[in-house]
Formats: structure tokens, C-alpha cells, sequence
């Protein structure tokens, strides 16, 4: 059965209509799923193996029956180790339906089909008895419901369901206990990820400061945590203002509750600064005698670094305190992590949590509308300073006393920036309520609310009179919107333009007048595990998935590019940078496709067995007729995009040829999802900041 999806185009700012196959979200779901990742964690693999084993061990040495529960039992792994541990009988729930029917056909191609039971349900609909799901309670509990956050996807609601219900009183878990752990940390890099920084402009008259609402100063920020690859983040990047402190932990093999907890933890500074971030992780033991660990910790808290095992699926946490506060060496504080039944956060106190009687803060939300509608990468480039002075340059040469000038940004200064340098008028298009609201609140704050004038409608929508009857002489965009999550997404500004041409003046100057679209083949040093086939996972075969996620990624959806932040992801190249496509944004969008074809020539040295991917990357250069340019790409660091195989691919040519088109009035985005072929193989498209 087919049915009939709409969508925005992020690139045209248009809703299509597709015709999709009934089931489109679920091949969306696995292919971008971490199944891949999860099974190539070696690491967590062996470890609850040798957890499961000591687990149906203890059990059988008490002279019982092994009878376990596999709470989100996915490809059924753990519960095929379980088995072959000696386990009687295994009940394995999965929610997933496509999930659990591959579940069904992985066990019995491995043999298990006798001794597991694999029920597509949530494990809170799971029921007991002679006519239920599981005849009798389970005397072994096996979970793996984590997220970077720990609680995140649910854990204690089901954990504390399942002792309730479906578990024997004191069974054994794997895992047995999970630990959180946090650092205290002053860094202006992640700070900057959180908060508006005031911004500096040089102009004719001396220096403006460009100063955040006091609303934005106090909020909180966005109540989601931020979790990064923080092996990536170099220690030149924040101060550490304590050791690492173990902040609370859950015993699985006990009744756990869901209710909200606050844990607290008192520590001596170890340098004065300024409190802004706390670095979050934490460990699971398999085992009650906390033998058998699996830890997310970075390498500078890692027992043996040299160990360290790379993982997508588990990260780092990164949280940011509610203000900022300075702390002095020595002097004692309380660091307070508290958490609900899905979400953990951290406060900062000076006396005792129990001797004050302080209520413990909610959650927290944001109530200034910035962190709702600005990304953390969003926050870091706005408050990029070198970011802004190559704006300022651009502006500068470009901008004369009776300029009229348009912005075309969500939530851009770039208006504030045009009305310090000198244009005589601004106007600035925020097609969102919400958008309009926030600069709405900044230009106030600045005392700019008569000098810029904001026009809350669709660019195609631009009246004469909305611009009070004026020809635009300067259009500017960073380009940045809200709806974009890939790179080539910003060419809505190209749209844009076209859009509202017929409000454009003669000798109109648009900035930044092109686009162009690079590419380069890499070599990723941990990335390709993410879509890699796994084949046999510790002896057993699962294959079944593999072609699984290799069907969902022959889905139109699936191809699609997908949003990674590339910095957190080593790699090095394995060709020289090329220019596959530009955009010329002086000239309205061109009814015919823009297309181009070429080959990319592989770097001597590289040979067969190199898993690959493509990079491509775009920029935004600023070109004025004096040839002068100013790098206005996306972000400060550059966002890229990676067509990564379906399988990993073997590079054997000296060659790797490549095409890639777009159709703008088709508005299937082509230079945005591109079809790659390498060595004659498809790959769909992802990307990120770089």
C-alpha cells in the first residue's frame, strides 16, 4: 500500500507532496538506527558476555533453572549469549516490530528458536501466567536500554516496572549497577555553545557592543543534555575545576524507583575560575563484584586509555549550569546532580542540600525562545568573534550611506551589524512568530527597535509597502535558517533571492554573491562502523540484519544525507579537494538543472582495503568587485557533507568517478542528497559540522 506524505523542502522553502511505501518511517528508523555501531562495540559485546555467563553461573550453582528476562532484546544477541551460556529459557521483548521479526528470523538461523521466545511488545504490556506472554517470573534480568544520558530511553520506568512485575525478588542483572560520574569545568568554548555572548563591532564612530536581553542572560538554556565525542574535545579547550566525582548510581538487581532524586557531592575546587559545565558519563558493572566493567569515561579519566573503545551509540555528556559562578581553589562547595524518570541535570551550591532545606530546582526550561530556536553549533558561531569581523570586512566594502539593505537570515545579527556600519535603512524578514519574537527582544535590548525594522512574513509574500515603498541595494545573508539541517539546505537563500528580485534596485549587490560545493574522499578512522555490516557477532551470525539495514538504505528516505557533526569524527583524505558545483546567487535560480560530472583522482598510496567515504563540503566566499574575499561559510568551522557506503567499500582504481545534479523546480534537492557512485556502488549522504 502506498500513501501520500507532505514535506517541506528546507532547500525551496516548498511542501511536496511523495507517494511513499506505507512502511517509509520504519526503513528511516533502521537505517539510521545504531544497531550497526552496538554490534561492532567489541568492548560492550564482551563484557556482557562474560556478565550473562557469571549471571546464569550463580543462578545454576543455587541449583535453579535459569529463566531470563531480555528487556529490548533488538537483533537478540544477549539472549542467543544467554542460551549459550547455559541459560533453560530466555523471553526476549522488543517493541520494534520490524526489529522483532528480524529477531525471530536471527535466532532460529543461529539454532536458539527452542529456547527463546521473542514477544513484539513493550515490557510494561508483558503478562504473566499459564494463558501471558511468560509463564512465571524471570530470575535473570538483562537490559540494555541505555543511552549517552544513562535514563535517557527509559530505563527506570522499565526497570522499576519489571521488578514489580515480570522479575523474581533479588535476581540477578546484567547489568548489575550503573555509576554516573561528573567533572566541574570552566570552558568558554562549550560556554559559547549555551549563552549570547555580547558582540563587538568596529565602525566609523568607535566600537558597538552588541549586548544579549537580560531575558537570554538569565535563562537557563535548553533542557536537553548535549552529548559529544569528548575524546575530540582537546584539554586546551576548558579547565578542570574538580576531579571526577562518582555522582549516583542505580543497583539493577533491586527494586529501582522512577521518581525524581537529587544526589549531592562535596568537593574542594582545584583551581578558582568560573563555573559553567559539568562533563557527565558513566559505567556499567556486569557483575556484583564490579569485576566486569564497561566504562563511556574519556581518555583523561580512563583506567587505560590505550584501551579506549570508540563508540557512537554511547557518548559523553556535556551540561551546562543554569548561570555561570565563580568558585575560589579550596573553598568547599556541593555539586548536586538531579535527575527524573528520562532526564538528568546539575546545580551548584555552597551549603549542604539537606542543611539549607532548599527545594531542589526543576528541570530546567528555556523561557527565552533563543535556545528553542538557535542549535548549540548556532550559539557557537554567533559568538564566534573571527566569524563576525570577516562579516564586518565583507560588509565594509560593500555597504554605502544611502544603502537599503535586506536581511534574509533566521535570527541573524547580521541586520545589527549593517545598521552599526552605516546602512541609512534595515529591514530583516523573520518568517516565524517565534524568530520575531527573539530579535524582537535583541534589537530592544540594543536600542535599535526604530532603526531595524522586522517583517514577520514569507519572503515570497514581500510587499513594496513592507519595505516602504524603497529598492533593496543590498541583500545579505549568512545564509543560516532554522529549517536547515545539512549545509546545501542554506541554498534556500538562492530561492529567497529569486523571490523577492522584483524588490531588488539596479546595481543591486548580493552578499554573498556565490556558493560552490566541494568534495574530497576520506579514509574515516571510526565513523564507517555506523553502516558497516557486522556478519558474525561474537559467534553468532547476524547477517539477517545486515541485509536488514542494506534494504531500508535502498529507500529514497533512507538515501537522504544525514547530520553529523564531522569534527567529533577523525579521518584524512585520501584525494585532493575538488570543486564539484557553484551557485551564482547574483542571478536569480536558473530554470534548467544544474548538473555536473567529473572523476576524482586517489592520492598515491592508497590501496585495495581502504574503507572510504566522500566529503563534501560547502562555502559561502563573499566576492566584491574589488576581488576582495571574505570567508563566510556556514559556521566558523566548516560543515561537510559524507556519502558513506552501504557496505564498506574496497577502493582498487586510481580513479573514483562522481555525479551529481540538481533540478530546482523538481525540488528533490539532488545536490543536497547526491548519488555517489564509488566504484560503481551507491552511497547515500550525511553530514554535520566540521
Amino acid at each position: 500500500m502506498k500513501v501520500f506524505c507532505g514535506r517541506a523542502n528546507p532547500t525551496t522553502g516548498s511542501v511536496e507532496w511523495l507517494e511513499e511505501d506505507e512502511h517509509y518511517d520504519y526503513h528511516q528508523e533502521i537505517a539510521r538506527s545504531s544497531y550497526a555501531d552496538m554490534l561492532h562495540d567489541k568492548d560492550r559485546n564482551i563484557k556482557y558476555y562474560q556478565g550473562i555467563r557469571a549471571a546464569v553461573s550463580r543462578v545454576k550453582d543455587r541449583g535453579q533453572k535459569a529463566l531470563v528476562l531480555d528487556i529490548g532484546t533488538g537483533t537478540g544477541l544477549l539472549s542467543m549469549m544467554a542460551v549459550a551460556a547455559g541459560a533453560d529459557f530466555c523471553y526476549a521483548i522488543e517493541v520494534f516490530k520490524p526489529m522483532a521479526d528480524a529477531a525471530v528470523k536471527i535466532v532460529e538461523k543461529n539454532g536458539f528458536s527452542d529456547k527463546i521466545k521473542i514477544i513484539n511488545k513493550h515490557s510494561t504490556e508483558v503478562t504473566i501466567g499459564p494463558d501471558g506472554d511468560m509463564p512465571c517470573r524471570a530470575n535473570i534480568l538483562i537490559t540494555e536500554l541505555f543511552d549517552t544520558e544513562l535514563i535517557g530511553e527509559g530505563a527506570l520506568p522499565s526497570y522499576e516496572h519489571a521488578h514489580r512485575h515480570l522479575v523474581q525478588e533479588n535476581c540477578e542483572a546484567v547489568p548489575h549497577r550503573a555509576t554516573v560520574y561528573a567533572q566541574l569545568v570552566e570552558s568558554r568554548r562549550m560556554w559559547s555553545w549555551n549563552k549570547l555572548f555580547p558582540v563587538r563591532v568596529q565602525t566609523g564612530h568607535g566600537e558597538q557592543v552588541i549586548i544579549p536581553p537580560l531575558e537570554l542572560e538569565r535563562c537557563p538554556g535548553a533542557p536537553s543534555v548535549y552529548d559529544i565525542q569528548l575524546n575530540q574535545v582537546s584539554p586546551t579547550d576548558f579547565t578542570a575545576l574538580s576531579d571526577v566525582m562518582p555522582m549516583f548510581s542505580v543497583d539493577f538487581s533491586k527494586q529501582v524507583s522512577s521518581s525524581a532524586a537529587c544526589h549531592s557531592r562535596q568537593f574542594e575546587p582545584l583551581a578558582s575560575g568560573r563555573a559553567q559545565v559539568v562533563l557527565s558519563w558513566w559505567d556499567i558493572e556486569m557483575d556484583p563484584e564490579g569485576k566486569i566493567k564497561c566504562t563511556m569515561a574519556p581518555f583523561w579519566a580512563h583506567s587505560d586509555p590505550e584501551e579506549l573503545q570508540w563508540r557512537d551509540h554511547w557518548m559523553q555528556c556535556v551540561y551546562f549550569l543554569p548561570q555561570e559562578e565563580p568558585v575560589v581553589q579550596g573553598s568547599s562547595l556541593f555539586l548536586l546532580a538531579h535527575h527524573d524518570d528520562y532526564c538528568v541535570w546539575y546545580s551548584l551550591q555552597k551549603t549542604s542540600p539537606e542543611k539549607n532545606g532548599r527545594v531542589s530546582p526543576p528541570r530546567p526550561v528555556c523561557d527565552c525562545q533563543a535556545h528553542l530556536l538557535w542549535t548549540r553549533p548556532r550559539f557557537g558561531e554567533i559568538n564566534d568573534q573571527d566569524r563576525t569581523e570577516r562579516y564586518v570586512q565583507a560588509l565594509r566594502t560593500v555597504l554605502k550611506p544611502d544603502s537599503v539593505c535586506l536581511c534574509v537570515s533566521d535570527g541573524s545579527l547580521l541586520s545589527l551589524l549593517a545598521h552599526h556600519l552605516g546602512a541609512e535603512q534595515v529591514f530583516t524578514i523573520e518568517s516565524s512568530a517565534a524568530s520575531h519574537r527573539l530579535m524582537k527582544k535583541i534589537f530592544k535590548a540594543n536600542h535599535v527597535e526604530d532603526k531595524v525594522h522586522i517583517i514577520e512574513k514569507r519572503p515570497e509574500l514581500l510587499t513594496s509597502a513592507d519595505l516602504e515603498g524603497e529598492k533593496v541595494s543590498l541583500l545579505v545573508g549568512e545564509p543560516f535558517f532554522t529549517t536547515s539541517l545539512l549545509p546545501w539546505h542554506n541554498l534556500y537563500f538562492w530561492y529567497v533571492r529569486t523571490a523577492v528580485d522584483r524588490h531588488l534596485g539596479p546595481g543591486v549587490v548580493v552578499l554573498p554573491q556565490a556558493a560552490s560545493l566541494h568534495a574530497v574522499v576520506v579514509e574515516f578512522r571510526d565513523l564507517w562502523r555506523i553502516r558497516s555490516p557486522c556478519g558474525n557477532c561474537e559467534g553468532f551470525d547476524v547477517h539477517i540484519m545486515d541485509d536488514m539495514i542494506k534494504r531500508a538504505l535502498d529507500f529514497r528516505e533512507s538515501k537522504e544525507a544525514e547530520p553529523h557533526p564531522l569534527w567529533e569524527y577523525p579521518c584524512h583524505c585520501l584525494s585532493e579537494p575538488q570543486q564539484i558545483l557553484t551557485f551564482d546567487f547574483r542571478h536569480p535560480v536558473p530554470p534548467h538543472p544544474v548538473r555536473a560530472e567529473g572523476s576524482i583522482e586517489l592520492r598515491r598510496g592508497t590501496v585495495a582495503g581502504t574503507r572510504t567515504a566522500s566529503k563534501l563540503c560547502t562555502s559561502s566566499p563573499a566576492r566584491t568587485a574589488g576581488s576582495r574575499k571574505a570567508a563566510l561559510g556556514p559556521s566558523a568551522i566548516p560543515w561537510s557533507s559524507t556519502p558513506t557506503l552501504e557496505t564498506s567499500a574496497w577502493i582498487s582504481r586510481s580513479q573514483t568517478p562522481w555525479r551529481t545534479g540538481a533540478d530546482p523546480h523538481l525540488l528533490r534537492n539532488k545536490v543536497a542528497r547526491g548519488l555517489w557512485a564509488l566504484n560503481g556502488v551507491k552511497a547515500p549522504l550525511f553530514s554535520g559540522p566540521s
